[in-house]
């Protein structure tokens, strides 16, 4: 149990310490993810720059699962949770969802924080997250359509709406992916849509259930203030009538009815 504890702790101090490493390595690898698909014009120079930076941040990512699993005191409990993390690492073919790792990035929130700031948290995330995940869809799916002769997505505002009408799950079937990559993309962002709506759903349910319960209880603390009040009235009365009402006069031992 002691050992369990340490490296707990040493865990949660590594997660904590590379939040911030990770987030900028995570934004880099969006740049030079991006910028090749926007500009397909972009020299051979800079697209090599991009490529180096791609798999020097996949190198990252690599080396902090490495650390994270090392020091997880249950590895395989470790593995089954961030099975995804694990498989884009050993399968570099699916290069392309590394983009998600970004969005997996924004999920550390800070768990010392209080209910309130984490509801708050929570749809700030969603938010962000869900343009984020709307873009890198878009960047995701016309990398794999481009090149396919029969791609109807051929550049990024198209690829921008496709990702828009398909993660608010509205599909007005204008524009869709062809090539099998551009597939797997759009069932991803299913999911992500059906998920991201579900946060936003449960955000508002959760606020609004916690403003009923805060008017029901200051209705019920109204009340019982009322009924305590009612009640000191009554013993004030009970006392001002004991306090006013006429005493009877004692009769002496010699005292007799008058001539």
């Amino acid at each position: 149990m002691p050992d369990t504890y340490v490296k707990e702790n040493k865990l949660e101090t590594w997660r904590r310490r590379t939040f911030v490493p990770l987030l900028a390595a995570s934004l880099v690898f969006f740049a030079a993810y991006a910028w090749p698909i926007i500009d397909p014009g972009l020299s051979d120079t800079w697209r090599v720059v991009c490529e180096a930076a791609i798999w020097s941040v996949w190198a990252v990512f690599a080396v902090d699962y490495a650390a994270r699993l090392a020091l997880a005191p249950r590895k395989g409990f470790f593995i089954r949770r961030n099975w995804f993390d694990l498989l884009v690492i050993v399968l570099p073919v699916l290069r392309p969802l590394r983009l998600v790792q970004v969005i997996l990035v924004l999920g550390f929130i800070n768990k010392r924080a209080r209910m309130v700031t984490l509801r708050r948290s929570v749809a700030w995330y969603a938010g962000a997250g869900a343009v984020l995940l709307v873009v890198c869809a878009a960047l995701a799916v016309l990398d794999a359509e481009r090149a396919s002769p029969d791609a109807v997505i051929t550049d990024f505002p198209e690829a921008l709406w496709w990702a828009a009408t398909t993660v608010t799950t509205v599909g007005y079937g204008d524009f869709y992916p062809v090539t099998l990559w551009g597939r797997v993309v759009a069932i991803v962002l299913f999911t992500a849509g059906i998920a991201l709506l579900g946060v936003v759903t449960g955000t508002l349910a959760s606020w609004f259930v916690e403003k009923l319960d805060t008017a029901q209880e200051t209705a019920s603390a109204t009340q019982g203030q009322v009924e305590d009040l009612m009640e000191e009235v009554r013993a004030l009365r009970a006392e001002l009538a004991a306090r006013t009402a006429p005493r009877p006069q004692a009769e002496g031992p010699g005292a007799g009815p008058a001539d």
